[in-house]
């Protein structure tokens, strides 16, 4: 019986490692079609775009920010500083019929027969708008919120003008009132990058720790 044991647990483990190699193919496919490298691939989409169609010298990016709030911290995809405002951008990476109002806590995102609700994300996009303001001394009215859904993603509803797809850089050019002088908007930066929290696991690893945190309570609170 012993032999047989042997040679069975033997034949096991020659059979796994003949086909060692599928665990981390199975592991990369996962990583592939991971919310986290859709989210990715979409900031890199956008951020390659600006800097293909906008002016460096006249737009100023700043990509992938964690800032701290009062409760915490905040990460915001893109930020331009401009002489023409300030631009918050939030990215999207999406497929399937998207559906929402401005004014609409939760959006819905439907592929096929299957629904997945998402935070509003022009409230969410807010929430970034105000700690900038905070963190610079500045009024709502120097500022611009867009809203940028990469992917395969079809608006089922009419949404608001800085809800986009595409043309999002001809949607920033067309704000081109002066409110910032160039060293007001040298200052901006220079005061957002001093503030920012270095990237690394750290930040990354506090930043999901306190959005589990406030997405539990979002949960618990009562809805009317």
């Amino acid at each position: 019986m012993p032999d047989i044991t042997s040679s069975l647990f033997s034949s096991i483990i020659n059979a796994v490692m003949g086909f060692w190699y599928i665990i981390p193919l199975l592991l990369i496919i996962a990583f592939f079609k991971s919310p986290y490298f859709k989210g990715r691939m979409g900031e890199a989409f956008v951020n390659s775009t600006i800097n293909r169609k906008l002016d460096k010298t006249q737009y100023h990016l700043i990509k992938d920010a964690t800032l701290p709030t009062a409760d915490g911290t905040m990460q915001v995809d893109h930020i331009i500083v401009s002489q023409y405002g300030i631009f918050v951008i939030e990215t999207k990476n999406m497929k399937g019929w998207i559906f929402g109002g401005e004014k609409q806590k939760m959006w819905t995102q439907q592929i096929y027969k299957h629904k997945n609700k998402f935070q509003n994300p022009l409230h969410q996009n807010y929430k970034h708008t105000k700690t900038l303001e905070h963190l610079l001394d500045l009024s709502n009215d120097k500022f611009h919120s867009i809203i940028i859904f990469t992917g395969e993603a079809t608006f089922k509803t009419k949404m608001p003008e800085n809800v986009l797809k595409r043309g999002f850089t001809d949607y920033i050019k067309s704000k081109n009132s002066i409110v910032f002088s160039e060293n007001e908007v040298a200052g901006f930066i220079q005061q957002i990058g001093s503030s920012r929290y270095d990237r690394d696991y750290k930040t990354n690893r506090d930043h999901v720790k306190h959005l589990k945190q406030n997405r539990a309570k979002t949960r618990k609170e009562p809805s009317y």
